[in-house]
């Protein structure tokens, strides 16, 4: 593959415009998974239905975009990877201005749903033809240019969200994607035409689809019902687990016995892609379920309005910004492992400082870790990234990046529901225990003689230790996600050496 050869005249500005059309349309699909999360209140408000049922319209995205992921390879490989691209950009758009103009939660959640299924592929895809259009040598720098946009919209999202629906109202947050989606879709018409894949009539393996769609439904249902339902007290809760479990396992045999996978998982057979993926994915869950977990605490405990937590989860992002290329160059001339266990090992350090954090902490203490976080992110992202990719055939690419984005979005559903789980059950530990040795009566006592009421003592005493408690258990949650890292970059030194700068037709098996 050094004898590359650009695909038409895919070089110098059109090459830079592809690959920024490439990224930004990856940054809107990844966006759209957070900038609904804060608008929640707003639409449940406007459309008259319960916050618990608001979900649906995160979930329902999440959901729909899980299923169609994996299905990536298959797709391009049918229809062409350019092809579907362009199909995905325009089905997203057009759903996206259905979303805007929902008038009820079933509308929208149909609608979120069509985001979703169109919005699947457009992320793999996004990587793969960036890992095409580039030469090996600049591969690396392709992708941490995807890496950055795939930090940064998890970030912006709810920055853009809230202050789109609290300044215009929450149709808006749907609408803005219109002119990115027309726009990226003209411009690869016209730009990505001569890197389209090859194409073979691939039979459709409608059993597998089925059985993709019913396991995946179900863990992502037990994932956002199981906190509000109990988890497994809830018979209900213990079908869907049941039901994930079991469907995963016959849909693991069938595809592997299958000849025209709809999943490709003979993609694992290549140890640097599968540790990679794993240690990607662990990585990826302790992130995301910390930047779930932060906005919460410090707006329950600490007073603060879904803006500021959303400027407080942005500090993170100028990390990520700059990093981003120079990392990209370091791992064209470094041991990508080495890059990876520093930067997660970072990330394991940083969560270990928000594990001593207090109520009293001010905004710098807070940010101080976020914007270390972004520093230390691209660092993990862009090798373990380049890695997984870099280990398996070029024909392959395609079903090798639906599966990375699969795991790593998987990853983040799990890493979230279970911080937040953690959280909310360590709290009910921590308080009763305070309450087990704190002597209520003399601080009451202390307070009314303050010239506090009776009552108000008591309220003051419950709000502090409720405070305190929540506090706690973020700090617990911390310490546990902190070594969920340190496992991450320690695995990484599993992956066989790969070359420096290794193309896709370089394997590392």
């Amino acid at each position: 593959m050094n004898n590359y050869v650009p695909y038409g005249d895919l070089k110098g500005g059109r090459l830079m415009l592809a690959a920024f059309v490439l990224a930004l349309a990856n940054f809107m699909v990844v966006l759209d998974m957070t900038i609904a999360n804060v608008s929640v209140p707003h639409i449940t408000g406007s459309l008259a239905v319960s916050s618990s049922q608001g979900t649906w319209v995160i979930t329902s995205y999440a959901v729909a975009e899980a299923i169609c992921v994996p299905l990536t390879g298959w797709l391009a490989g049918r229809f062409g990877g350019v092809r579907v691209f362009i199909f995905s950009l325009i089905g997203f758009t057009v759903f996206s201005i259905f979303c805007g103009l929902s008038t009820s939660l079933e509308m929208l959640v149909f609608c979120r749903i069509g985001q979703g299924l169109f919005g699947g592929p457009i992320m793999p895809l996004s990587q793969m033809l960036l890992m095409r259009i580039f030469p090996p040598e600049k591969q690396s720098q392709a992708m941490g240019m995807w890496a950055m946009t795939t930090v940064v919209g998890p970030i912006l999202g709810p920055i853009l969200g809230g202050a789109i629906s609290d300044n215009l109202s929450w149709h808006w947050i749907f609408f803005i994607n219109i002119p990115v989606g027309i726009g990226c879709a003209i411009a690869a018409m016209r730009l990505l035409k001569p890197a389209e894949t090859a194409t073979t009539k691939l039979k459709i393996d409608m059993g597998g689809l089925l059985l993709l769609v019913l396991w995946i439904g179900a863990l992502q249902l037990m994932l956002d019902l199981g906190h509000e339902q109990d988890w497994l007290n809830s018979p209900f809760i213990v079908v869907l687990a049941l039901t994930a479990l079991v469907g995963l396992i016959i849909f693991t045999i069938w595809e592997l016995t299958e000849r025209h996978p709809v999943v490709n998982i003979h993609i694992f057979r290549y140890r640097s892609f599968t540790i990679s993926v794993l240690a990607l994915a662990f990585g990826f869950g302790a992130f995301f379920g910390s930047i779930v977990l932060i906005p919460q605490w410090v707006q329950i405990n600490l007073g603060y309005t879904a803006t500021w937590a959303g400027y407080l989860t942005a500090t993170m992002g100028f990390g990520s910004l700059l990093m981003s290329p120079i990392v990209a160059k370091l791992a064209t001339k470094y041991d990508p492992r080495a890059l990876a266990s520093f930067g997660l090992g970072m990330l394991g350090c940083v969560t270990l400082m928000r594990a001593f954090w207090t109520t009293e902490a001010d905004f710098f203490a807070l940010a101080l870790p976020q914007i270390l976080q972004g520093f230390a992110v691209p660092f993990f992202f862009i090798p373990l990234s380049s890695m997984a990719l870099s280990a398996v055939l070029p024909q392959e690419m395609a079903s090798a990046a639906g599966l990375m984005n699969f795991l790593r979005t998987m990853a983040g559903a799990i890493g979230a529901s279970l911080a937040v789980t953690i959280w909310d059950d360590h709290a009910k530990l921590s308080r009763s225990e305070m309450v087990g040795t704190l002597h209520v009566d003399d601080v009451q006592a202390t307070l009314i003689q303050k010239g506090v009421s009776s009552e108000g003592a008591l309220g003051y005493i419950s709000s502090l230790v409720d405070k305190e408690a929540l506090t706690l258990s973020a700090n617990h949650v911390f310490l546990i996600l902190a070594a969920v890292f340190i496992f991450a970059a320690l695995i990484i030194w599993l992956c066989p050496k790969p070359k420096i700068g290794a193309s896709g037709s370089e394997h590392v098996h």
